[in-house]
């Protein structure tokens, strides 16, 4: 510094460059050289043995061969986790290190490869090997049809040697703790060629990923382009995926996009029909298009949009059979078969309708606002010709409405009053959770909302005054009476379940001469009824839960002995499910019974019951 100082030097630049005197000088006694990070040495002395920093350069220059150096980078390449990071959970499929473009499928599944140094470009100069991998399959001859899935991730010319040089500097200090292994070291050497070792160790992973700064896939041109990246701390597929320069899309694109109006253009002038893998496929082969991240994203969409209606799908089966989708999704199998194919719906003819859509208030605009629809307004409704305005966010979009027959449709209704969704009226028959007779279902037949349940107590005297004669009516009275008071006739179905509560709820009884119930409609001018009276009260009639069966049947004496010795078998097959037993008693006919016969039965009644009395 004394015989320097007279020349006047920056002082920061002039420590600096004595620190890289120290750092290079091979002789130089190392206890005196580290006293910290970047901190000069306190005292110069030479030493009487090379130090390790010259060990270091003499093995890196002379010991280690470049075989050696290639070899260790195809297995620091494969192991640097930040390379592939985040790809597959993204929706790509990874491929590290292929060796062949015949590694990476040609399927329309979105490929992300990270490729070896054979495969090195730079901006704007995609080398021939990656060229190689998003033209070819297996052979030049055979070239690949979804080049706009492939998106290679290729080493960069100098950042790929400035990885191999410190992946020979961490091999070099490898060398010398090799030769130095059987030598007794002083402590301090020890510790340096450690920390020496262990800092040029952690610089490699990040020396390869800043080798890794070009990017290699199609572009919207139909070319191949190489373009360069900027690594930064993030995972590098997530630096290309965020590049627009990539043209990646990871969001799902609209049902509406794929249609012909849509911004990708997938449809020819006049075109009605399209394969479902086509429209699918685009995005793979379709240099314009974007790269499609999730390919079954596309798939997603297309099926929601069979689901709102937008389009149909149609399914041909081999044995020349079709099956169509309109409100209402296609499995995922079903949305893979190649034959599936999208139609437009004022185009479309269809196959089958779920029951599910004539309910009231499903499809847009069919239903009155009285909850009622003559079935001819169905029948024009699907004539082909009929599109009705959907309302959106602040605007209408008008809804083409697919054509179907007069007899899908009778189906249609058919199921649905049958499954309960529905009530039919046509002329004085009134049909609900039950079959429609042949003939029945005509044009002025009117399709209703199902029929609200009707409270117990409007069965009451003073509610339906006009169904009671001398304290008693009958369950076809109650209907009568009900029917006028509704106006309309009511379904049998609906006033057989308020007979029902009623006499559960211990409001009505049955009278002595009352004809068997539950029944049918036609029986129901022999149940005679009148209010309850006196006690016991017996336990409430269970109603029949949705999904439960019941049979019913008059039983003749003997044939109660044969059911009591079955019942034991019937509660072990039931086992895990309600299993309840309604037993009404019916004892005389044409001729009144003797009140001591009546008696004696209720005696013996009450030793099974003390709720089972003749009345």
């Amino acid at each position: 510094m004394a015989l320097i100082g007279q020349t006047r030097p920056d002082k920061i630049e002039f420590e600096k460059g004595l620190k890289r005197w120290s750092d290079i000088s091979w002789f130089l006694d190392e206890d005196n050289v580290d006293d910290g990070p970047g901190a000069l040495p306190k005292t110069w002395r030479m030493g009487s043995k090379p130090n390790l920093k010259q060990m270091h350069s003499e093995a890196t220059a002379n010991r280690i061969p470049d075989n050696l150096v290639k070899q260790q980078l195809l297995k620091e390449i494969g192991s640097t986790k930040g390379l592939t990071a985040g790809a597959s959970a993204a929706g790509a499929r990874v491929h590290n290190l292929p060796k062949a473009p015949s590694d990476i499928e040609d399927d329309t599944d979105f490929h992300y490869a990270v490729m070896g140094p054979n495969a090195i470009s730079t901006s704007g100069n995609p080398s021939a090997v990656a060229r190689c991998f998003i033209n070819e399959t297996t052979s030049p001859d055979k070239p690949r049809v979804n080049r706009n899935s492939v998106v290679l991730a290729v080493p960069a010319r100098d950042a790929l040697d400035g990885a191999r040089n410190q992946i020979r500097e961490h091999l070099g200090w490898l060398e010398v703790q090799g030769i130095l292994k059987d030598s007794e070291l002083e402590p301090l050497r020890t510790a340096k060629l450690q920390a020496y070792t262990e800092e040029a160790r952690n610089k490699v992973p990040d020396a390869i990923r800043q080798a890794y700064s070009v990017v290699v896939t199609m572009g919207d041109d139909g070319d191949i382009q190489a373009f360069k990246i900027t690594v930064d701390s993030d995972n590098l597929f997530n630096t290309i995926k965020n590049d627009p320069r990539s043209r990646i899309q990871e969001t799902a694109v609209t049902a509406e996009a794929l249609l012909p109006d849509g911004p990708y253009n997938l449809w020819q002038k006049g075109e009605t029909e399209r394969r479902v893998k086509d429209l699918s496929g685009a995005f793979s082969t379709n240099p314009r298009l974007p790269k499609m991240l999730k390919q079954q994203e596309i798939l997603n969409t297309l099926a929601q949009g069979a689901d709102q209606g937008a389009f149909v799908l149609r399914l041909r089966r081999p044995d020349r059979s079709v099956k169509t989708f309109w409100m209402q999704r296609p499995s995922d199998i079903e949305m893979k078969d190649p034959s599936l194919e999208l139609v437009l719906p004022e185009s479309a003819e269809l196959t089958e309708i779920s029951s599910d859509l004539v309910k009231p208030n499903v499809l847009p605009g069919l239903w009155h606002e009285d909850e009622s629809v003559p079935f001819q307004d169905i029948v024009n409704y699907f004539s082909g010709k009929n599109i009705v305005q959907i309302k959106k966010e602040g605007y209408e979009e008008p809804l083409p409405i697919p054509k179907a027959t007069k007899e899908l449709m009778e189906e249609a209704v058919r199921a649905s009053v049958k499954s309960g969704e529905l009530w039919l009226q046509s002329g004085q028959a009134s049909l609900f959770h039950e079959e429609v007779p042949a003939g029945v279902l005509t044009g002025q037949s009117i399709l209703v909302a199902p029929p609200a349940p009707i409270p117990v107590t409007d069965l009451l005297p003073e509610a339906t005054p006009d169904a009671w004669q001398n304290g008693e009516t009958t369950a076809l009275g109650l209907s009568t009476a009900l029917s006028q008071k509704a106006g309309a006739n009511l379904p049998w179905l609906t006033v057989h379940k308020a007979v029902e509560g009623a006499l559960a709820a211990s409001l009505l009884e049955l009278t002595p001469d009352s004809g068997p119930f539950p029944c049918l409609a036609s029986g129901g001018a022999t149940v005679k009824l009148k209010e309850r009276t006196g006690a016991p009260l017996p336990p409430p009639i269970a109603q029949t839960p949705t999904g439960a069966v019941t049979a019913t049947s008059n039983l003749k004496p003997n044939e109660v002995q044969d059911l009591a010795d079955v019942v034991s078998e019937i509660a072990k097959a039931a086992v895990g499910h309600d299993l309840k037993f309604q037993v009404t008693v019916t004892l005389g006919g044409k001729d009144e019974v003797p009140v001591e016969i009546v008696e004696k039965v209720n005696e013996l009644l009450k030793e099974v019951s003390d709720y089972l009395e003749l009345r």
